[in-house]
């Protein structure tokens, strides 16, 4: 009897030891909140996975990059009103870091360029930049069936400007021709995806103008001031006699601002001795330009930060 005894007590306090005690109404209440949590932060995480990483443009390779430059109430890049025709019509002219190739066709269209070469680091800019040259043909192709008409009717009048027109004038354009034609605008205009920081081999004279505008910065924040001094060379050499650079080089507050876009821009950016205000100099007196012109101190009808100064440079 008395180890029966024993045996019941040992069973009812082993019994004792695995029930649990009741949750106390501070725990229920922390459950009931860990509960709700739970659907907020399944959404958080989905969020997470569902956003896009953040793409740097370390070398300034923008998208779209005319659309948020350009005040939306301009009709064309506030820079071409400040070039002059004589720069550019039946010249060989280059443009550095043209991006999408807007301000490259606006220049032949405009200035009846003999050539112009757009070059850019990024292939696909440069492809975005012939999807432009072909989109601009066919608008050009468009404007002229939808005159057809008209100039069939006027065909008479043609065939009499034709025949008195001037046989010396060798296909340029006459004072009163405001657009190139369609044909010429395919053969004048190019792009090519390259590096233009390289080597400095080749570098004939080939060219009457070069612009090189808003591409200083990045040169700079990505091979320091070698990196611009041999850009700047290069395109010394590139120049025909006489020929001009047109330089818009943005300030020396626009490279803290973009100082961490990669490790290379941070350690370069604390490197650099030539700043914005010593190109100048720079130029005239160690690469060779002989005179220097300001063109613009700033700019209207850009987007705040971008009313940059363009100067002129000639070899």
């Amino acid at each position: 009897m008395a180890a029966a005894a024993e045996g019941r007590k040992q069973q009812e306090a082993r019994g004792v030891r695995k029930r649990k005690d009741p949750p106390s109404h501070g725990q229920t209440i922390a459950a009931d909140e860990e509960e709700q949590r739970q659907p907020q932060r399944q959404q958080e995480e989905g969020r997470k996975r569902r956003r896009k990483p953040k793409t740097c443009f370390v070398y300034g390779n923008y998208k779209s990059y005319y659309s948020y430059r350009i005040d939306r109430n301009v009709k064309e890049d506030p820079r071409l009103a400040l070039f002059k025709r004589e720069w550019f019509e039946g010249k060989d002219c280059l443009d550095i870091g043209c991006n999408e190739g807007l301000i490259t066709i606006s220049i032949a269209k405009k200035f009846f360029c003999q050539s112009i070469l757009g070059i850019d680091i990024d292939a696909g800019l440069v492809e975005t930049a012939y999807w432009n040259l072909r989109k601009s043909a066919r608008m050009k192709r468009g404007n002229c069936t939808s005159m057809e008409a008209s100039r069939i009717q006027d065909s008479e009048c043609v065939n009499s400007l034709n025949t008195n027109a001037d046989p010396a004038s060798n296909g340029k354009p006459s004072s009163s021709q405001t657009s190139l034609p369609v044909d010429e605008l395919l053969k004048r205009v190019s792009f090519r995806h390259e590096n233009f920081v390289g080597s400095l081999r080749e570098c004939s004279e080939k060219y009457d103008t070069v612009l090189c505008l808003s591409v200083a910065k990045w040169v700079h924040l990505n091979w320091g001031d070698d990196g611009l001094i041999n850009m700047f060379v290069k395109i010394w050499r590139l120049l025909r006699p006489g020929g001009i650079l047109l330089l818009e080089a943005q300030p020396w507050s626009s490279y803290k601002r973009n100082q961490n876009v990669s490790a290379t821009a941070r350690a370069q950016f604390k490197s650099i001795c030539l700043r914005p205000h010593n190109f100048r100099e720079l130029l005239l007196d160690k690469v060779g330009f002989r005179s220097a012109e300001v063109i613009t101190d700033s700019l209207s009808g850009t987007v705040v930060g971008f009313d940059r100064p363009v100067v002129m440079f000639c070899k």
